[in-house]
């Protein structure tokens, strides 16, 4: 049976990856070969504690926004039902469409103008 055996590559350094340059730099792993050094602990679990606290916010601002732009749709329809029904209200006032319903009832529209009527003070 063959025997394992490690491929060392070879530096290219034309073509060389973006990553493989920032790790050669960088030497991550030779910061890691004995395990994770206890004095970054507090560091990583704030870091991580800031990526759960931005992705819950993120989510939540979405949430908002959606609610937001269902509540303007919402609004947009009331203002045009109520646009309509204003408009409807104010033709059925006018002084002719009121004399023609009442028309039906017997009632018509009076030809005398209204006189006004005088109190004079401390005759009542």
């Amino acid at each position: 049976m063959p025997e394992n055996k490690f491929k060392i590559h070879k530096k290219a350094s034309k073509g060389e990856s973006l990553f493989s340059v920032i790790e050669r730099m960088l030497r991550v792993d030779q910061l890691f070969d004995h395990g994770v050094p206890a004095k970054y602990l507090p560091h990583i679990f704030f870091i991580i504690i800031l990526g759960i606290f931005y992705i819950g916010n993120n989510h939540w601002v979405e949430r908002t926004i959606r609610n937001t732009d269902k509540l303007q749709t919402e609004v947009d329809e009331l203002r045009a039902d109520y646009t309509s029904l204003k408009a409807d209200y104010m033709f059925a006032s006018k002084q002719s469409e009121v004399a023609k319903k009442v028309k039906k009832k017997g009632l018509r529209e009076s030809k005398i103008p209204p006189t006004k009527i005088v109190v004079h003070k401390g005759e009542y």
